[in-house]
């Protein structure tokens, strides 16, 4: 009569206790939630170097969304010493005038910048060349604080292994000018019926105050509003001066 009850018992003794098998269950996805983070942050390190040669024509994930759309784009690929320089100097002037001076990141806006999050305020744009090519090279579209926090860290490496005018040339073939159009060359194109190398100071412009809303903002039917951002980035690039030197001194 007592053997069953030992045999019972042994088998008792064989089982795991539930705790321990829900807590081998926590660990394995926890290692694989560690794994796919470490994939997640390894992509945009490792595609970072491979599109450093000048050869490589990287895309942006804008430019991969209109494809998995089927909606398609235009981008014609330009290297940044056929564009001309009036181009690219009003766009720097316009989008990050201190470009050649930091390290990817202008501190004293992201500074302003986390005052206004403290201060309860909407985020609003302190991003540099840098941290917008990193962003429209591998970050999902939106706008947040946290993709913001994202980009500082992506934009410092991409400044450590770049030069400047490799970082320029890349952002001027993705950034995007309006539904589907990407790039200097496919804007002016598009806008103007003209290479970037022909551009006028003001077609140029009009390009680069087009670049915060492009959805929104026509550079060929310029609004009072635009027009008047525009007289303010010709004045700024006819003094940009030493300011430009990171991105011209190979084309003098």
């Amino acid at each position: 009569m007592a053997a069953p009850e030992v045999e019972t018992e042994e088998r008792a003794l064989e089982m795991p206790p539930p705790r321990t098998g829900i807590r081998a269950s926590a660990r394995i996805w926890l290692r694989r939630f560690w794994k796919l983070l470490l994939i997640i942050v390894a992509i945009p390190l490792v595609l970072s170097i491979l599109y450093r040669p000048g050869f490589i024509h990287p895309v942006s994930t804008l430019m991969l969304a209109d494809l998995v759309a089927l909606k398609g784009y235009d981008r014609r690929w330009v290297p940044l010493e056929e564009m001309g320089q009036i181009g690219p100097i009003s766009v720097m002037m316009s989008e990050d005038a201190k470009f050649c001076a930091h390290n990817g990141v202008d501190w004293g806006e992201m500074r302003a910048v986390l005052n206004e999050f403290l201060n309860g305020e909407s985020p609003r744009g302190a991003s540099t060349i840098t941290m917008q090519t990193v962003k429209n090279l591998f970050l999902p579209i939106g706008r947040s604080y946290v993709r913001k926090l994202v980009e500082v860290p992506l934009a410092m490496y991409f400044d450590l292994i770049y030069p400047k005018r490799r970082i320029m040339e890349i952002y001027l073939n993705v950034a995007e000018w309006g539904p589907g159009i990407y790039g200097l060359e496919a804007a002016s194109q598009h806008y103007f019926g003209r290479p970037a190398r022909d551009l006028t100071a003001r077609q140029a412009a009009l390009l680069a105050v087009t670049l915060p809303n492009p959805s929104a903002r026509n550079p060929a039917k310029p609004s009072n509003q635009l027009n008047r951002l525009a007289n303010r980035i010709e004045r700024r690039a006819r003094a940009s001066g030493a300011y430009i030197g990171c991105i011209v001194q190979e084309s003098r």
